[in-house]
């Protein structure tokens, strides 16, 4: 599952700006979303599924089914995707590591992915988490309702929440969000060839731009 907003202007990656203009947070955004659900449809999963607030846009490529996030916190939002998920393991992630590659969510999605396993957590270099898998998402809603979201303890306390629930966790490799100026060229220095790094260079140089020097 990836759990995203359409990118629209003003509504999304609002901490880009300044110095990014709203129109160019959201191709910013719109670059990073189509990079995660790109490298998701490269890898082996029996279902994806874009949990969108908003609505599908250019940027969605054919393969995937679409569900409304529901109302209310992350947290809430973040459960419920999971309790509508009814045919096994399931791995959640969002659209603001446009660096994430197969490879990195492999572990997670091997044949032998869950044995002695109960989910999976991959930590964000914010105190967060980039991804979130359990092998039976029915349990989400205990597991995730009332975690603080948006804090630099977020992953700990997600994390020990799973642990203290008797699951056993295993961890991926740990990335950086893309929430501020500085996160979105540290990102897109390391995913040179990607759509989010071209639309960085693009717009390096030219942050503030307003809608009438598109």
């Amino acid at each position: 599952m990836v759990i995203a907003k359409e990118p629209v202007p003003g509504r999304v990656k609002t901490r880009l700006t300044p110095p990014y203009a709203p129109w160019q947070a959201a191709v910013l955004a719109e670059a990073a979303l189509a990079d995660t659900l790109d490298a998701v449809l490269r890898t082996p999963a029996r279902r994806r599924v874009l949990v969108l607030e908003g609505m599908p846009g250019r940027w969605l490529p054919p393969g995937y089914a679409v569900v409304p996030q529901v109302a209310g916190g992350l947290d809430e939002r973040l459960a419920a995707a999971f309790a509508g998920c009814h045919d096994g393991p399931a791995l959640l992630i969002g659209m603001d590591t446009p660096q994430v590659t197969p490879e990195l969510l492999a572990p997670a999605l091997t044949p032998g992915g869950w044995e002695g396993c109960d989910a999976w957590i991959g930590p964000a270099a914010d105190g967060g988490f980039w991804a979130l898998g359990l092998a039976e998402p029915a349990l989400a809603p205990a597991l995730i309702r009332g975690v603080p979201m948006s804090t630099d303890r977020t992953g700990e306390i997600q994390r020990r929440r799973l642990a203290d629930a008797g699951l056993r966790v295993r961890d991926l490799p740990a990335l950086r969000d893309v929430d501020t100026a500085a996160d979105a060229a540290e990102v897109a220095a390391t995913a040179p060839g990607s759509r989010f790094a071209a639309a960085v260079g693009r717009f390096t140089g030219s942050a503030g731009l307003t809608d009438t020097a598109r």
